[in-house]
């Protein structure tokens, strides 16, 4: 089954520079052979990194439980120290019109 999937990401550090090409590298690690696209947006406020990660594409996970769980077996133990927070939708496509799934 294919989802158009939807995840936002907020990750946090200590400012020491390059965030977002570590990010970059670790979404590309975690999601590889997935066919999702990112967007980064960095920002340094008060000492503090923060990457703001979109996630924009298709997948095949049914729910947003799929996600997490594919998450808990392939992120690696800086996506877990850097993630401060998360948003995510799943829409698996359904026959059809995608209103009633029958059409």
């Amino acid at each position: 089954m294919t989802s158009e999937t939807y995840i936002d990401f907020c990750f946090v550090r200590a400012a020491a520079g390059g965030f977002s090409e570590e990010i970059d590298q670790m979404l590309r690690d975690t999601f590889v052979k997935k066919r999702l696209n990112w967007y980064l947006e960095e920002k340094t406020v008060d000492g503090a990194e923060m990457v703001i990660a979109e996630i924009k594409g298709m997948s095949d996970w049914a729910s947003e439980d799929e996600t997490i769980e594919f998450l808990e077996e392939n992120a690696g133990e800086k996506f877990w120290q850097y993630l401060q927070g998360y948003k995510m939708f799943i829409y698996p496509v359904k026959r059809g019109c995608n209103s009633c799934g029958v059409h």
